[in-house]
């Protein structure tokens, strides 16, 4: 019979998290509790900026994307995740795992684009302070997150048409809790040459690129620091991006360990727990990180319950 003749596949089989099935009520519960975790953090963060004139500033601006789109990010995954490990069910349908990956990719772009602005800003503000305002306009932070969500989107568009021209016959399992892009490329009986050197060259762009940008501002910094040194000045470059640099750092970090250090033995279950790490548990901690390591946030906090509490008395 010829592959024309065949029928594609109409739903796929999400496998999940390897180790969820020995426990799967404690997992479910840990999973949802993180969900729920990174969903009111990040409107906490927005509410926050919203709320509080005095966090109106280019980094906070860039801050409440950040958390909107960690709350997408998250949204995009783990909702599908502990429907499939309450239910028992492992499946999703084609249209659906096509849209999940579009939207996952998205937002981690989105990501990527959101943390080098922001590091641009953190350089602007401990290089150039005499002249941050003038540079980081209003009209430059909106030009910005534009830019990102345009790109993003752009990005994540062309990959998903390239997948949606694929053939997808017999095997329908993914080993992933989710419509990850590499697993479904595996499934794939198409010749899948042009989508991995798309791959290839959009990934140079889309994490090298900001990452060695991210690089080039802290170089800056950790430059400008050093050449006039002071108690003051580090302790001051330390508040300023201490919780950036943070993020940078496990969400950069798991991304390297993912890519770019492949184990031969258990290689689908590290890559499933690593990916549960950037896209579970590092949106889930960046509300504790630039809360607790900031004392901006934490005054707000401070004034918005105070305010409360006053106006019940």
């Amino acid at each position: 019979m010829s592959r024309g003749n065949q029928s594609s596949v109409s739903e796929f089989l999400l496998l999940g998290i390897p180790m969820w099935r020995e426990k799967p009520g404690i997992y479910y519960s840990l999973f949802l509790g993180m969900y729920l975790t990174t969903v009111l953090g990040n409107l906490l963060i927005i509410l926050l900026i919203r709320l509080d004139s005095r966090l109106h500033t280019p980094m906070y601006f860039f801050l409440s994307h950040l958390a909107l789109t960690d709350i997408s990010f998250s949204s995009v995954t783990a909702p599908k995740m502990l429907f499939n490990m309450q239910t028992r069910s492992q499946s999703i349908s084609y249209a659906g795992c096509i849209s999940q990956m579009y939207f996952f990719l998205s937002f981690v772009d989105i990501d990527n684009f959101l943390l080098t602005s922001m590091a641009y800003d953190r350089y602007v503000a401990i290089c150039h302070p005499l002249h941050y305002t003038t540079i980081m306009s209003q009209s430059l932070c909106y030009l910005l997150v534009i830019v990102s969500w345009v790109l993003a989107c752009t990005i994540a568009l062309l990959h998903t048409l390239l997948l949606a021209r694929l053939s997808f016959y017999e095997d329908n399992t993914v080993p992933h809790f989710f419509c990850d892009l590499s697993a479904l490329l595996k499934l794939s009986s198409s010749d899948t040459t042009v989508n991995e050197m798309v791959i290839l060259t959009v990934g140079v762009v889309v994490i090298t690129v900001p990452f060695i940008c991210i690089l080039v501002s802290y170089g800056h910094i950790g430059a400008s620091i050093l050449r006039v040194p002071s108690t003051k000045g580090i302790l001051k470059a330390l508040s300023t991006c201490g919780s950036h640099l943070t993020v940078v750092s496990l969400y950069y970090g798991s991304i390297i360990v993912l890519y770019f250090f492949p184990s031969s033995n258990n290689s689908n279950e590290k890559n499933v727990i690593v990916t549960v790490l950037y896209t579970l548990v590092t949106p889930m901690l960046n509300p504790f990180i630039y809360s607790l390591r900031n004392r901006d946030m934490k005054g707000a906090l401070g004034n918005i319950l105070c305010r409360k509490i006053f106006s019940k008395l």
